[in-house]
């Protein structure tokens, strides 16, 4: 039961209100979850999306953060991943185009609405990388 992605997540989720049950607890439980079933592949985050200070932001603008990049990257599979909460989060303009930008130049863009919808997708790329049939990801 500890490699289940599920076990992760509510593990994760224990003693959180709601509110704190978003977005985060969903990746890091993600990421937990994937780093134990790919041990030899890759998987980093792109700290884009927090509230900042005007000063701290203004900073990170000006050293190169870019408004919409997803919030993980697996390099060796091409691979970027957005995460959205599992009760409905909403991809942003800048999200849109700039994950538009990033399939045009030949990479994969998945939204996982949830670390469990996230999971099957990641499968199902990963399959397809190994040439078996696979399911739509999108």
């Amino acid at each position: 039961m500890g490699n289940s992605l599920t076990w992760w997540v509510l593990n994760l989720k224990r003693g959180l209100t709601k509110q704190q049950s978003n977005e985060h607890s969903e990746q890091v439980g993600l990421v937990l979850w994937f780093r134990r079933r790919f041990p030899d592949v890759l998987i980093f985050a792109i700290p884009n999306g927090e509230y900042r200070a005007i000063s701290t932001a203004k900073k990170l603008k000006a050293e190169g953060v870019v408004p919409g990049i997803p919030d993980l990257f697996i390099p060796s599979w091409k691979l970027w991943v957005e995460m959205k909460r599992s009760d409905g989060g909403v991809i942003s303009p800048e999200q849109h185009s700039i994950h538009g930008y990033l399939e045009r130049v030949g990479y994969t863009i998945i939204v996982g609405n949830g670390a469990e919808d996230a999971s099957r997708k990641i499968l199902a790329v990963a399959a397809d990388k190994r040439g078996e049939i696979v399911y739509p990801v999108k």
